[in-house]
């Protein structure tokens, strides 16, 4: 006999992305759409006993960088190992679309510099088989993932693509260069891309350190862009900035965002050179969602910090002399090398020169250094940083660090927050996450691949912000999945996903959450031409189901595919939308 259902989800603890209280019912999907929620007298051809686990909407992550990744895998992981049943890519105005053939080394060197993706891997793997956006979008478009996929139109691409060197040397655009950038991105929205985006930071370089081509982009450039998408009638706006002067930089953003009613999202954190920079930003913020303005900040739901380690990027002897005569021996001998007090004492000996920018700014700051851990703890206390603990041992930081990294076989990993962690505690995260107008993101998932691994943010969100946390307040589940499911779904313009409701995308999380757990990030060498990157895995998620079909199992993948490239922005089903 023929099943009412293709899959019934029975008696789970529902949170259904709203933010309202959870309750005990069932889920029926059929068609890749939720069709009922409650009591479920029907039988489904698949059925999942979710009693004792919450059922939660997927959540969507909308700033990642998975535009290489998406060419070559099927797995856009971590992110589909977190619970992530939707993620938008071409953030930070990188990517590689719209690009001309002789600009593939050029976008290449950008990407490898800005998201620590190496040349190897992106020259091997990109198949290169587009030259404008939607031929990209096409590209994507032919291909199967675990989850679905977004995509903007980056600006630095853009840039290049129509001014060349130009562009790329950051020098002002013409009002011809405008139309055409403004006409491309017309055309982008239009064959589905979700919106643009650009980077307005110097943290953002190419691998050879120059700035992004996107950098001084002036006024009239953005809003030229910005009127194209209000040409199109679609499409979101998100920038990435160091808001030097925040008054100034927020007052242009309001500007594009009235004159072109596309909404418009930004990038906040703490920085410890303006501590209270953000709470600026978030006052400018407020003013200007009141005055009825479509804006939003993107949060990070923990520090943004760096790994280091002997089989990463950079740890912090790198820029040692007598580290780089060893720097390209296997991992055990480099370990063994290290714990041999004799060399130990000759590589210390000759640190390198503290006018070495990188030295002085990320890999001797003993003060904000921390050993991972088995259990990673994103929220340490001074008394565990290496300088503390060098003082409380007798020892130089240094020791301390070498200790560290030699965890494991030489695989221990260190932890470098360097964003919203001025303070040392993660209480400026809960002030901006709390806020009205914010919503979760900044994940990074696919990128910085030998530095950072937040694309796990989702677990985090939900085991130390609602469960986990010692050293402050703390938030509901219904607000921290209403946050990563629906909020930022509507964000990007995606009404048709994000809460557990008849008649939208059965994009399911079912989660055994008094288990949820992060494991610690290892290194996996299955990029292209054998490159390396950070991964990180959870326990807990019972089962991640993608347009109905079950993805995951106990964070193992059971071979279907339904994701797809999302084109453009979803409506939700009149009967939601009306309520």
């Amino acid at each position: 006999m023929q099943k009412a259902y293709d899959l019934v989800i029975r008696g789970g603890t529902i949170v259904d992305g709203s933010g309202g209280d959870r309750f005990v019912g069932d889920v029926a999907v059929a068609d890749g759409r939720i069709v009922a929620v409650g009591t479920v007298s029907g039988q489904g051809a698949e059925e999942i006993d979710a009693r004792g686990h919450l059922v939660t909407p997927g959540f969507v992550d909308v700033h990642t960088h998975y535009d290489g990744q998406a060419s070559w895998d099927e797995r856009l992981q971590p992110s589909s190992w977190h619970g992530v049943t939707t993620v938008i890519s071409g953030n930070c105005g990188v990517g590689f679309a719209p690009c001309k053939p002789e600009d593939h080394d050029r976008l290449i060197r950008l990407m490898e510099g800005v998201e620590d993706i190496p040349f190897p891997v992106l020259t091997e793997g990109l198949p290169w088989n587009w030259e404008s956006f939607p031929d990209y979008l096409d590209a994507i478009g032919k291909r199967n993932f675990d989850i679905d996929i977004g995509l903007q139109l980056p600006h630095a691409a853009l840039r290049v693509f129509v001014m060349g060197e130009r562009g790329a040397n950051r020098e002002p655009a013409t009002p011809t260069d405008i139309n055409a950038m403004a006409a491309i991105a017309k055309r982008a929205v239009d064959a589905g891309a979700l919106g643009f985006s650009t980077s307005r930071t110097l943290n953002h370089r190419t691998s050879d350190g120059q700035p992004t081509p996107t950098l001084t982009a002036a006024e009239d450039e953005l809003m030229g862009i910005a009127m194209g998408l209000k040409a199109a009638g679609k499409g979101v706006l998100q920038f990435v900035s160091d808001f030097a002067n925040p008054v100034e930089e927020f007052a242009m953003f309001r500007r594009l965002c009235e004159a072109s009613g596309r909404p418009l999202s930004f990038s906040l954190a703490q920085s410890a050179r303006a501590k209270d920079g953000w709470k600026t930003l978030l006052g400018e913020l407020t003013a200007a969602t009141e005055a009825g303005l479509e804006m939003r900040a993107q949060v990070a739901p923990r520090a943004v910090g760096v790994l280091l380690g002997l089989e990463l990027t950079l740890n912090p002897f790198s820029l040692y002399p007598g580290y780089k005569d060893i720097a390209g021996l296997p991992i055990a001998e480099r370990a063994a090398k290290l714990a041999d007090p004799a060399f130990r004492a000759a590589l210390l000996s000759q640190p390198p020169t503290e006018s070495h920018a990188l030295a002085a700014n990320m890999l001797a700051r003993w003060d904000d250094m921390y050993a991972l851990g088995a259990e990673p703890n994103y929220e340490p206390t001074a008394d565990q940083s290496f300088g503390v603990l060098a003082k409380a041992q007798g020892r130089s930081p240094q020791e301390v660090a070498l200790d560290a990294m030699l965890d494991h076989g030489g695989k221990g990993m260190i932890y470098v927050p360097f964003l919203n962690y001025a303070d040392g505690s993660l209480d400026p995260s809960y002030m901006m996450l709390r806020h009205r107008d914010t919503v979760p993101g900044l994940s990074d998932g696919g990128a910085h691949v030998g530095m950072i691994c937040d694309g796990s943010f989702p677990t985090s969100l939900l085991t130390h912000w609602t469960r986990d946390r010692v050293r402050g307040p703390k938030l509901t589940v219904e607000q921290a999945v209403r946050m990563q499911a629906a909020d930022t779904a509507a964000l990007i313009g995606l009404h048709d996903r994000g809460r557990i409701h008849v008649g939208l995308r059965a994009d399911i999380n079912i989660i055994d959450y008094d288990n949820l757990r992060l494991h610690p990030p290892e290194v996996a060498y299955d990029l292209p031409a054998g490159g390396r990157r950070l991964i990180q895995r959870a326990t807990g998620y019972v089962a991640t189901i993608v347009a109905g079909q079950v993805t995951y199992r106990d964070g193992e993948p059971t071979g279907a595919l339904p994701g797809r490239l999302v084109r453009g922005a979803k409506s939700a089903p009149m009967a939601v939308a009306a309520e």
